[in-house]
């Protein structure tokens, strides 16, 4: 016991100094005044809750993330299904090319679709060739649906893989009872897979929707003045306007709501088992 207490507390140490420890600090500022001589107030939680722009902002930025979680999960699933069940050969090619957006940074990702979506763009173009569009302008670009586009690429892999890893355990025996006694690949489907491939989907859901509630830079940069979501509120506060007391106290919020996310996710888990 001792000695797994000592091969464990270097792994405990960097947790708690680079994880919890933090925490504590931001916790801490949140309830300080902004100012030469900050005090112990709750101000800051008030101005959140009292101001009607923070709690919209706050309901769009859920808005987005569950758009977003939607899209991936509709695309990755039927991808995860492809190269779990249906492809025999270059299963590994396939998820090394999902992974290869993982290499570059989402700051590059996110001015790809910068230029991919704006007016006279690549998109645009192609889409004139084809004639699906007039001489009018695509309009994509500094919206919440060029937003939603740069992160359904951007945490697509998120979903396809916890979803493959799922799919992939399902045993092949299964499907072939299912056949033999006479039921359908619909009903194969709804009462096999998807109920075997859950945890999957559950996971990966928690992995695209958190990390959807503080994302700042793709909305700034793809989502222009109506681009403003949560987490660009928390960076104009620490690197703009000074407000770090405010600003913590938002970003607390903000993990609150992960915490809670993630506990509701648990219940619907357990109750749906």
């Amino acid at each position: 016991m001792k000695n797994r207490i000592f091969l464990m507390s270097p792994a405990i140490f960097i947790m708690l100094a680079f994880g919890v420890v933090p925490l504590f600090i931001m916790l801490y500022y949140s309830f300080l005044s902004d100012g030469p001589s900050p005090t112990f107030t709750l101000q800051n939680y008030a101005n959140f809750f009292q101001k009607a722009f923070y709690l919209k902002l706050t309901w769009k930025t859920i808005q987005m993330s569950l758009i977003v979680t939607l899209v991936s999960i509709v695309i990755a699933y039927p991808a995860a299904y492809i190269i779990a069940k249906v492809i025999q050969r270059g299963q590994n090619l396939l998820l090394l090319f999902i992974i290869i957006p993982f290499w570059t940074s989402q700051l590059v990702r996110a001015y790809s679709w910068m230029n991919l979506l704006q007016d006279g763009g690549i998109l645009e173009m192609f889409l004139r060739k084809l004639h699906l569009i007039g001489d009018g302008s695509l309009g994509i670009l500094f919206t919440q649906t060029a937003v939603i586009i740069s992160l359904v690429h951007i945490f697509f892999p998120y979903m396809v893989l916890t979803m493959y890893m799922s799919l992939d355990k399902i045993q092949p025996s299964l499907l072939e009872a299912s056949k033999s006694l006479g039921a359908t690949p619909f009903e194969t489907f709804r009462r096999i897979v998807l109920p075997l491939s859950k945890p999957g989907i559950i996971t990966g859901s928690i992995l695209v929707f958190v990390p959807c509630l503080g994302v700042f830079a793709e909305p700034r940069i793809l989502g222009g003045p109506n681009g403003s979501v949560i987490g660009t509120v928390i960076e104009d506060q620490f690197f703009e306007i000074n407000g770090w007391s405010f600003g913590a106290a938002i970003a607390f919020i903000l993990l609150v709501m992960v915490f809670l996310s993630i506990w509701i996710t648990s219940r619907l888990v357990k109750r749906g088992d």
